[in-house]
């Protein structure tokens, strides 16, 4: 157990909020939500790789300082 929560259930919570940050651009913004696809679509794969790293990374580091 997680903070006294099934483990289970804070899965479903991350992927809840993963959905909502998600969605936000789409819903906000979705004229430069496209833009942005479109040219992250034209990146080379190494970039994009750099840049999933990177996201894979930080989100690493912040799930590691806030689960205490």
């Amino acid at each position: 157990m997680l903070f006294g929560v099934n483990m289970s259930h804070t899965l479903w919570v991350a992927l809840g909020l993963v959905l909502i940050v998600e969605g936000l651009g789409p819903l906000l913004a979705p004229r430069g939500w496209r833009q942005m696809v479109s040219q992250l679509s034209l990146q080379p794969d190494n970039q994009l790789r750099r840049i999933g790293g990177c996201l894979v990374v930080a989100g690493a580091v912040i799930a590691y300082v806030f689960a205490g």
